[in-house]
């Protein structure tokens, strides 16, 4: 398949593509560093982020699963290599053992406006693209994470 199947632009769609990927490897690298939080925290918030981090790790996992799946949509192949994911993530990895829990929660907020700066240079080529799909699957990524970034700051008590 490639994009021509619905009726997109081949040369427009590439960059939408490659940015994608970017975001894929950034997602994987934010999603196992949530498992890290959600498995090693400690102390007296442990009851609100440990189910707070399964929430996130577990829509994390779905949108992997949904950006990978628009990759092949667009008629390319999702990079799909822990390599990949490590070399083109602008998020990095952590050591989440013995992470004070509010550091965690700071972490997740850092990898939270990485993918929400990743999303709106998402929305600008895909709306150059005509690629109204993609636009609504990004669109509704980065609301939740806009109204996730509210909350957790609200819990860690920052403006």
């Amino acid at each position: 398949m490639d994009a021509k199947a619905i009726s997109l632009s081949e040369t427009d769609v590439k960059p939408v593509v490659d940015l994608l990927n970017d975001y894929l490897a950034n997602y994987h690298i934010h999603y196992q560093k949530l498992r890290g939080c959600h498995w090693n925290i400690k102390g007296q918030n442990f009851f609100t982020l440990h189910v707070k981090f399964e929430e996130l790790y577990t829509n994390a996992q779905e949108t992997i699963d949904e950006i990978a799946e628009r990759v092949l949509t667009l008629g390319k192949p999702p990079h799909s290599r822990f390599a990949d994911y490590i070399n083109e993530s602008e998020i990095k990895e952590i050591n989440t053992i013995g992470m004070k829990d509010l550091d965690m929660v700071d972490a997740v907020l850092d990898d939270f406006s990485k993918l929400i700066s990743l999303e709106r240079e998402l929305l600008t080529a895909t709306e150059e693209a005509s690629d109204d799909g993609t636009n609504d699957m990004v669109n509704r990524f980065m609301q939740f994470k806009e109204k996730n970034t509210w909350m957790l700051r609200s819990f860690a008590g920052k403006k």
